[in-house]
């Protein structure tokens, strides 16, 4: 078996992303760095898209779009800190023509420590929203409708 990277696994319409707390992650106190959190929830949504069939390089290198951060709303509630594991939980909870919301949820155990709510735009190499993939559009609305989105093709 050759070496792979990591990837995560849908069950049901959710999506899930270990990851491990390493010393870069943290400040001096061994607490996770607050920005370090975008950075897992990225990641987590980046792998979650590749699993489920959204192949985001090659929109890219097509010149059809990029998905970019429009919106997002964190809520930190209790640090994770060096040598955690963790665990983010995404689903896809609205979709439109241009652009997707995704839910984001990291753990230590049961414990929630971080909650997001991530809108993110398609847009064209101009940088101006644009429509997303029709079958993009499918693969959410099989993600919402809690079915499995790589059955349907």
């Amino acid at each position: 078996m050759q070496d792979a990277p990591y990837h995560g696994h849908f069950i049901g319409p959710e999506h899930r992303f270990a990851i491990r707390v390493y010393f870069e992650d943290t400040d001096f106190s061994g607490v996770v760095y607050h920005a370090n959190y975008l950075r897992f929830f990225e990641r987590a949504r980046s792998d979650m898209l590749r699993v489920a069939g959204i192949d985001q390089a090659a929109a890219h290198e097509a010149g059809t779009g990029v998905y970019a951060v429009a919106a997002m709303d964190l809520k930190f509630r209790a640090p994770a800190h060096f040598d955690d594991a963790l665990l983010i939980r995404s689903h896809v909870t609205a979709v439109r023509g241009a652009s997707c919301v995704i839910a984001q949820r990291l753990f230590r155990d049961d414990l929630l420590l971080c909650e997001a709510s991530v809108t993110a735009a398609f847009v064209s190499p101009s940088g101006r929203p644009t429509r997303q993939p029709k079958d993009w559009l499918a693969i959410y609305e099989a993600l919402m409708a809690d079915t499995d989105p790589l059955e349907e093709r």
